[in-house]
């Protein structure tokens, strides 16, 4: 566990340095915020896309390993939508803290620290994890917001969340890259460098700005966050593990993959969602800086157990 929680150090390293930078002020929200778009409009995307060009998709599905992470996360997405219904909180507010207690940050933290810890391989687990991310969980936060305001689902609804899932760039790049890996055409190499050149910015960039964007983020509500941060830290990796060890069969590696995923801290985007459309940003603020402070040690822990 030791020898994991080093190799883990320098990614932490850098979302301090950029934690200090923001509470410095000398990296400002305005800055955060333009970082953050180019990290996931650019540098993200131009990654992805080199990842999946050279992935074959009958090769990285697996419907095994999908269905325990779905069942696993439901599992987890389920309690804690009982637990907020039972201290009587509005369904859009259940929707977000179950959100908070599942959604981790596959993209910005996942993909580039795991691709280097676990090995390349790790990268077709986690375009599977993202995937279900974005489509199931992604969809149904917007569903069951606007349909608790609405009093019922709109056919409006289900095509706004249609648009969003076709602008987002993690999902274009993704199906860019398979489309170019299954129609086996050779990228020209002043486009894999740029592309190579323009995703190598994707790692130190992504940890930079979790780090700038938490020193904004308030520990309020600590006793609801903490509840959430245990969610996600603990009880989503264990269901997740007990379906794809115990229930599905899926392969071991991909399993240890999965897991780490599931280990990760709560996601920004859940709490750019939350503020948004003006539900809970505050709660879910504090969940995201307590939940990736803990990851430090949390993560480590679970990497080291999963191999």
């Amino acid at each position: 566990m030791l020898d994991i929680f080093v190799q883990t150090v320098p990614f932490f390293a850098i979302i301090g340095l950029g934690y200090m930078s923001g509470r410095s002020g000398f990296f400002s929200a305005e800055a955060t915020a333009y970082l953050t778009k180019f990290v996931f409009y650019f540098a993200l995307s131009a990654m992805l896309f080199r990842f999946s060009a050279n992935l074959s998709l009958s090769e990285i599905w697996d419907w095994s390993f999908v269905a325990a992470y779905l069942c696993g996360t439901m599992l987890i997405y389920v309690l804690a939508t009982v637990v907020a219904m039972v201290r009587r909180l509005p369904v859009a507010e259940a929707a977000v803290e179950a959100q908070v207690a599942v959604i981790g940050n596959v993209g910005f933290l996942g993909i580039p620290m795991l691709t280097l810890l676990l090995g390349p391989a790790a990268i077709g687990p986690n375009m599977m994890v993202l995937a279900v991310d974005l489509i199931v969980f992604g969809s149904l936060i917007v569903i069951l917001i606007t349909g608790s305001r609405d009093g019922r689902i709109q056919l409006g609804v289900l095509k706004t969340v249609a648009l969003g899932l076709l602008a987002n760039p993690m999902i274009v790049s993704i199906a860019l890259g398979l489309t170019v890996s299954a129609l086996a055409w050779d990228v020209p190499k002043p486009v894999n460098d740029f592309v190579v050149l323009l995703g190598g910015a994707a790692t130190p960039g992504a940890l930079f700005a979790i780090g700038a964007s938490l020193a904004s983020k308030s520990a309020e509500k600590l006793s609801v966050a903490s509840w959430l941060t245990f969610c996600k830290l603990v009880l989503h990796p264990v269901a997740v593990a007990v379906f794809a060890l115990m229930v599905f069969t899926v392969d071991a590696y991909d399993a240890s993959v999965m897991i780490a995923l599931a280990a990760l801290p709560v996601a920004g985007n859940v709490y750019m969602l939350a503020q948004h459309y003006r539900v809970a940003p505050q709660r879910v603020s504090a969940a995201i800086l307590v939940s990736t402070t803990l990851s430090i040690v949390t993560v480590s822990v679970v990497i080291a157990l999963v191999t």
